[in-house]
């Protein structure tokens, strides 16, 4: 049974905290970073549900903790640290969506690979896997009572990318109460709203969250060995361009896209002459394991040439590639991404920051880096839904 946070318990500071708060009202930097770095990896995961990649949460979580300690003086306690800080974080969210422009489509640039027609133009072509490493020590404070999602489903690349369809105010509601399980009053107090147009604003984003999520499935466990077995299928058959061996995996529906290109192909003969032409301009990577939104992920890595041609390593484009297992054990869904920057607490997975885009402290290499994530999906996804992932068959 999933433990919530009790009555009460985000309005009340712990009394050890107060001389914490009265040192960085007075501008002590070491201690606004010990009050606010416990909840610096679950603010981390609440901009990424809200925005969709990993670099744009990272950029509204720094600008959260430099508004948080620029006004730090006006924190007067009658609400949470937390829910304070949560306030914050949704609004330059909020800001973010309203204000940015989202980055372009990119075009096609795979050398030597002619596309087939997509089967449609993707709509949340900024979306971003999020590594497994960064939700480590993110569950801070169990949910409200009121909370409708397990933290694992919430996290889901299904679910944050049906997110994305909600309008900014629906989508901050829906987090705020269904995610996090904050009550009506507390929401509308972070909202500068009143508790009936939390309420309207939540009733419209559950119908459209609804619509978009794909039902769920039966799907392994992770970590076991029915997961291990269909990933190790889909690992051999991928590294060898086995064509007949990969479209054996595949479900009648897969779905495979590419952001932030835009393309997208569905159906098993469409992503199998996709997959062909990649295959056939002698495409080949090697996949280095890892883990993204809670499911088994790959980094694709350039594989080394043949025997007889020169080993000379060649540079890898950034980006992901992912793949689901879904129900029966089918992949299902494929999609590869930009790869986020990296950060130096990250420790599993550190990833290449993207160029021109400048950041603190050193900068780190991920074996992964070489062309993209690979997840295998754990549910089904329909059509006209702008959801990542491939779906693989066990057995």
């Amino acid at each position: 049974m999933r433990k919530v946070r009790e009555e009460g318990e985000a309005t009340v500071e712990p009394v050890a905290a107060a001389d914490l708060i009265s040192r960085a009202r007075a501008g002590d930097g070491d201690a606004f970073r010990e009050l606010t770095e416990p909840h610096r990896r679950e603010l981390l995961v609440h901009c990424y549900q809200m925005l969709g990649s990993v670099q744009d949460a990272e950029d509204a979580l720094q600008d959260t903790l430099l508004a948080a300690w620029q006004g730090f003086g006006g924190f007067a306690g009658r609400a949470s640290l937390r829910t304070w800080l949560y306030r914050i974080a949704t609004h330059r969210c909020l800001n973010a969506l309203r204000s940015a422009s989202r980055r372009p489509a990119r075009e096609w640039n795979i050398p030597k690979v002619e596309p087939p027609e997509p089967t449609r133009l993707g709509e949340v072509i900024w979306l971003e896997p999020y590594p497994d490493a960064l939700l480590e020590g993110a569950a801070g404070v169990p949910p409200g009572p009121e909370a409708r999602y397990e933290q694992t489903e919430a996290i889901s690349l299904a679910f944050v990318t049906a997110l994305q369809a909600l309008p900014p105010r629906q989508l901050a509601v829906l987090i705020l109460r269904d995610v996090l399980g904050f009550r009506a009053t507390e929401v509308a107090g972070m909202l500068d709203a009143t508790v009936d147009s939390v309420t309207s604003a939540l009733k419209r984003a559950r119908a459209t969250l609804q619509r978009r999520l794909p039902p769920a499935g039966e799907r392994p466990p992770a970590g076991s060995p029915a997961e291990d077995a269909l990933v190790a299928k889909f690992v051999r058959a991928w590294e060898s361009a086995d064509l007949d061996a990969l479209v054996a995996l595949l479900t009648d529906d897969v779905f495979i896209s590419m952001p932030p290109m835009p393309f997208e192909y569905q159906g098993r003969d469409v992503v199998a002459g996709f997959c062909a032409s990649l295959f056939g301009a002698g495409r080949r990577f090697d996949l280095v394991p890892a883990r993204a939104n809670g499911q088994p992920a790959f980094g694709p890595r350039r594989a080394a040439r043949r025997a007889g041609r020169s080993r000379r390593r060649r540079r890898s484009r950034p980006g992901r590639t992912a793949a689901w297992p879904g129900s029966a054990g089918r992949i299902r869904s494929a999609r590869q991404a930009a790869v986020p920057p990296a950060r130096p607490a990250i420790d599993e997975l550190r990833l290449r920051p993207v160029v021109g885009r400048r950041r603190p402290g050193p900068r780190h290499r991920h074996p992964c880096a070489a062309g993209g994530v690979i997840w295998l999906s754990r549910a089904g996804f329909g059509e006209g839904r702008t959801v990542a992932g491939c779906r693989v068959r066990s057995g």
